[in-house]
């Protein structure tokens, strides 16, 4: 197939614009007309792929989704007339086009999972997997309510995440600039005045003038270091595997956040889990799709060899100890679910359980991190202070003898 650029009218003569694959002029104009528009012009353009693979997918595009899926399943709506409607409504072109080539894709024969399993960008592997679960027990209403319910829950912990990350953020760049301004045009000023004078300077006066100097000296070199060192990290970390190991290793030893990130991403981890083993999912199976769900080579690499473990005949609580990454708490859960065989209900307290810790952990973070970066940031403005007027105070008091 072709790719083509589109400029389209819908019903309501609203304007709408986006790139599909279709066979030629008059296939792109049949396919438009499903997704509800009118074909103005169309031009080829140079294949890249599938086109509609990626794109700008928000997580309330698939929030909307599992909602309206879920609805349909719940009334007994035949499966292809819910999604006909769910992508009249969909306000999203590049959705619209995704929805469209499912729809054709399971009018053609295949199950609702084989035809999301064709854009991984959009639909993960857990999502995949969760949803042909739920086809082969005939569970999906269950699957689409937890789908949408862990989708709303990544949503809150992407707003926790910014929260805990945008205000020392903002507090570091404005006294970052405050303290620039005060090298590079304070002291110069203060040290003309305190050398025509010919005072004798303290040590931190001196280290000051030291620092105003180099920076002046060197500031093209500091502005463009950050930006350099940034690169090479990131071209590191995303070619050389043992470089994303130590990434994540490091990330996961900062101070504060580090420990608040390895939460969230055992918090990511188990939601994840529970839901998988309640729609059917295997625990080894689940335990190797959570491999990539984690996003971070060393609680990655724990639970491959955590699942090496299962696999050899322990149980799934003595190798979740041996990892050394959960609290007793949990180990103890799982223990306790294993030996009553509700190990679903075991999973889905331990999601609780991070939950709650991790909304716990964020607000505890906030308050502890705003008083500490102003005392920490306010102290170094003010030991510049204090390193620039003491020299001037002495005059002052030489002045009043």
């Amino acid at each position: 197939m072709a790719a083509y650029r589109y400029k389209a009218i819908d019903r309501t003569g609203r304007p709408a614009r986006g790139k599909l694959d279709a066979a030629n002029e008059v296939d792109l104009e049949l396919r438009l007309k499903k997704m509800g528009l009118d074909l103005i012009i169309a031009r080829p353009v140079r294949s890249q792929g599938a086109s509609i693979s990626g794109g700008s997918i928000k997580r309330q595009d698939l929030i909307t989704f599992c909602f309206d899926l879920e609805q349909v399943s719940r009334a007994g709506i035949p499966l292809i007339e819910g999604l006909r409607d769910l992508r009249e409504g969909m306000e999203n072109p590049r959705f619209r086009e995704i929805l469209t080539s499912v729809l054709e894709d399971i009018e053609g024969g295949k199950t609702l999972s084989q035809s999301l399993n064709a854009f991984p960008r959009v639909f993960n592997t857990v999502f995949v997997s969760l949803i042909r679960a739920g086809e082969l027990s005939g569970t999906l209403t269950e699957v689409f309510e937890n789908l949408g319910a862990t989708l709303k829950w990544q949503d809150e912990l992407v707003s926790q995440t910014r929260r805990l990350l945008v205000y020392p953020s903002l507090v570091f760049v404005v006294v970052t600039g405050v303290m620039v301004f005060l090298l590079l045009y304070l002291v110069p000023q203060v040290t003309q005045l305190l050398k025509t004078m010919g005072l004798e300077l303290p040590i931190q006066t001196r280290i000051l003038i030291w620092l105003s100097n180099f920076t002046a000296a060197w500031w093209p070199v500091l502005l463009v270091m950050p930006v350099i060192t940034a690169v090479v990290i990131t071209f590191m970390v995303r070619t050389r595997p043992r470089s994303r190991y130590l990434f994540d290793y490091a990330i996961l030893h900062l101070p504060v956040t580090g420990e608040i990130l390895q939460k969230i991403i055992l918090a990511r981890f188990a939601n994840f889990f529970a839901l998988m083993y309640r729609s059917g999912i295997t625990i080894l199976e689940a335990v190797k799709t959570s491999e990539d769900i984690v996003a971070n080579r060393v609680i990655a690499d724990g639970l491959r060899r955590a699942g090496q473990q299962i696999n050899a005949g322990e149980s799934m609580s003595e190798a979740f100890q041996n990892l050394g990454m959960f609290p007793p708490l949990v180990i103890r859960m799982l223990r306790v679910g294993e030996t009553t065989g509700a190990l679903d209900t075991a999973l889905m307290n331990v999601t609780y359980f991070y939950n709650r810790d991790v909304r716990d952990s964020v607000d505890k973070a906030l308050k502890l991190l705003e008083p500490t970066l102003t005392l920490v940031l306010g102290g170094m403005l003010a030991l510049i202070l204090f390193s620039v007027l003491t020299p001037v105070y002495d005059v002052i008091g030489k002045l009043k003898l």
